[in-house]
């Protein structure tokens, strides 16, 4: 049975842990370039995620999704993220990765995650290198979501949908990926209590507070680089 969320402000929920107090280690800096990431792709090492599932709280039929999480390439690499528009059916107003629904017309997870990305916020394949996939997500809403990580290279003229995206910004892979700002939080309701990771990400004008399941994948991503 899945519970509905009573209206919250993330922002207010109990932080139970850090990375500091973890004693995690950020993740090594070579890995954190275009071929410190195509190297660890190509050789994966043993590694296990540390998030696949969220505890269900919507009722919905499950559905496969594909979201790409664009790495540029710059000085140093900047994850390009989304801040979704306030009248969405679902994960309204939070900051997200570029994604959506897989077709029936994809031919895979990765090109849905393409599609879906040029549908979006205008970035055209011509400016993506995959490197690979992380593990399926599951969320709480029952999408089963395949993160597809890729390079991008400057150049592009990005074009937002309107409907969906209300702005589109990057942040530093190398903050992301340094434990020491990830935090997690907890909450009980109705007797059950739901967990996640938040990043926020101040850019100098406004904080960008990034959690759900787009702080899971990342922590995975975490994961994946420092193993």
């Amino acid at each position: 049975m899945s519970i509905r969320l009573p209206p919250f402000d993330p922002r207010t929920v109990p932080v139970v842990a850090t990375g500091t107090s973890e004693g995690l280690r950020p993740a090594p800096a070579w890995r954190l370039t275009p071929d410190g990431l195509r190297t660890q792709f190509h050789v994966p090492p043993v590694w296990t995620p540390e998030l696949v599932r969220e505890r269900r709280f919507a009722d919905r039929e499950p559905a496969d999704a594909a979201v790409l999480l664009p790495l540029v390439v710059r000085d140093q690499l900047s994850l390009l993220l989304t801040q979704r528009t306030a009248h969405l059916s679902t994960h309204s107003g939070q900051i997200a990765f570029p994604g959506g629904k897989v077709d029936p017309t994809d031919h895979d997870a990765i090109a849905a995650a393409l599609r879906e990305a040029e549908e979006e916020i205008g970035l055209t394949p011509q400016h993506v290198e995959v490197l690979g996939t992380l593990p399926e997500y599951i969320t709480g809403t029952a999408f089963h979501v395949t993160p597809v990580v890729a390079l991008v290279q400057p150049g592009f003229a990005l074009q937002p949908n309107p409907h969906e995206v209300d702005d589109v910004f990057e942040v530093p892979l190398s903050f992301l990926m340094d434990p020491r700002h990830h935090r997690r939080h907890a909450m009980s309701f109705e007797g059950v209590v739901r967990e996640w990771y938040s990043m926020p990400w101040h850019d100098g004008h406004q904080e960008r507070f990034i959690w759900g399941a787009t702080a899971g994948m990342l922590r995975n991503l975490y994961r994946f680089l420092a193993a």
